[in-house]
């Protein structure tokens, strides 16, 4: 009997490739020493030291969610990855032409959404951006600044643009989107207030999984003048039903994130008696950098979109394609064509429907 033996000297790739990560780290610690090191507290209130300058960020997790924080500033250019497997079909295609350079670039992620630490400390990159705690700490001990971004509340968004306006010195980038987030809400609020309109009862809502992925969605349901049928003071971020509860709700607007999601209504004979249905009153809620309906640094144009929708007599002077093409010119950088503005409140480029 033959006995194979391992060649003398041979090392196991495992082992190699933490050397190679160990590589990493140690010429990263000796060539990307800050310039001017500051501290700032990111919105978990960690202290943080990153440098004064920041010229590439890489964002880690929901990575579509976190560049639309960047664009908001109108520093697309500084995302320093690409697109990760979950958003790198037609749907995203906006985050390239908001950051074209970003379609050439690797992930620097896992499928799992974790650090991918040899790709991320071979970028070179200066600072990290995640939405999960665990990830900022992962990254921090491989070496790397790291900050925690959070978004459940209409706050957070203008909170975590503020952050980030400090960390790339853009502060007035960020105050000038603050004013458009309030001048949004002040305008709708007012409209509402004197009008004091009946409010439609509302299901944003995925209608092959019968849940609803977030809790920003109470929100601007309710700041357009809507009433949202999942709002019973919730804490958690998705909410799962089942289709009894649905039926109880009657809704009188449904809300879905593509237009594969309408066919998917109608498709359903028991989908048929609801109200929203039988008035045809199925949304597609609009898709740019992300799902306005989601969490998205273009929030303020979901407020406008929905409050349009919920009271058109209200607000049918509102130019909706005209104050989306402001928004992406002024705040974002990006001159869009009619025809994509179009498409954006369309519901975007068509795919499968979207969870996140």
């Amino acid at each position: 009997m033959r006995i194979e033996r391992k060649r003398r000297g041979a090392v196991p790739v495992s082992f190699r490739r933490r050397i190679v990560l160990l590589l990493a780290c140690c010429l990263l610690g000796a060539v990307s020493v800050p310039s001017a090191a500051r501290v700032l507290r990111d919105m978990a209130g960690e202290a943080v030291a990153v440098p004064d300058r920041v010229e590439r960020v890489a964002t880690i997790g929901p990575v579509p969610v976190i560049n639309s924080l960047l664009f908001a500033l109108g520093a697309g250019d500084r995302i320093a990855n690409g697109l990760p497997e979950f958003a790198s079909g037609p749907r995203y295609s906006y985050q390239k032409v908001f950051a074209p350079h970003t379609a050439s670039l690797p992930s620097l992620q896992n499928l799992d959404r974790s650090p991918d630490l040899e790709t991320l400390l071979a970028a070179r990159v200066d600072v990290v951006l995640t939405m999960d705690r665990a990830t900022a700490r992962t990254v921090q001990k491989a070496g790397l600044p790291a900050l925690y971004v959070t978004w459940r509340q209409p706050e957070d968004v203008k909170a975590a643009v503020r952050l980030l306006g400090d960390l790339l010195h853009r502060e007035q980038a960020a105050a000038r989107y603050a004013a458009n987030f309030d001048a949004a809400q002040a305008r709708v609020a007012a409209a509402l207030h004197a009008a004091s309109p009946a409010q439609p009862r509302v299901l944003y809502f995925n209608p092959k999984t019968l849940t609803q992925p977030h809790l920003i969605v109470e929100w601007w349901i309710r700041a357009a003048g809507g009433k949202s049928v999942t709002d019973d003071g919730r804490t958690v971020e998705s909410r799962g039903f089942n289709l009894e509860q649905l039926l109880a709700w009657d809704p009188d607007i449904l809300i879905v994130t593509s237009r594969e999601d309408v066919a998917a209504v109608l498709a359903k004979p028991r989908f048929r008696t609801l109200k929203a249905v039988r008035a045809g009153r199925i949304l597609v809620i609009p898709f740019g950098a992300h799902i306005w309906g989601n969490r998205t640094a273009e929030q303020p144009l979901t407020l406008l979109w929905a409050a349009q929708h919920f009271h058109p007599d209200l607000f049918q002077d509102m130019d909706l394609a005209a104050e989306t093409q402001a928004f992406y010119r002024d705040l974002f950088g990006t001159a869009l064509s009619a025809a994509q503005v179009r498409e954006i409140l369309d519901g975007g480029p068509p795919t499968a429907s979207i969870s996140r």
